[in-house]
């Protein structure tokens, strides 16, 4: 399933597994929000070039422009 967020005034889409849920997409928002604010440089580098985003469980794959900046974060 395709969805999409807003983050720091871009349209990011968000690509959820059936076992991912609404909840899922509130923790995300909470854990960019932060990880944006309090986050090292490596995971700010990422989220400033942010195209797109994959949760799979309770785990979001943050897809950046250039592939060595992707990451996986925690959601929980």
């Amino acid at each position: 399933m395709k969805t999409m967020i807003l983050f720091q005034d871009k349209t990011i889409p968000v690509y959820l597994t059936e076992t991912s849920n609404k909840k899922s997409l509130d923790k995300l928002a909470d854990t960019l929000n932060r990880k944006w604010m309090t986050g090292k440089n490596a995971l700010k580098n990422c989220l400033k070039s942010l195209i797109s985003v994959e949760i799979v469980g309770s785990e979001a794959t943050l897809h950046a422009i250039n592939e060595k900046d992707t990451l996986t974060i925690s959601l929980y």
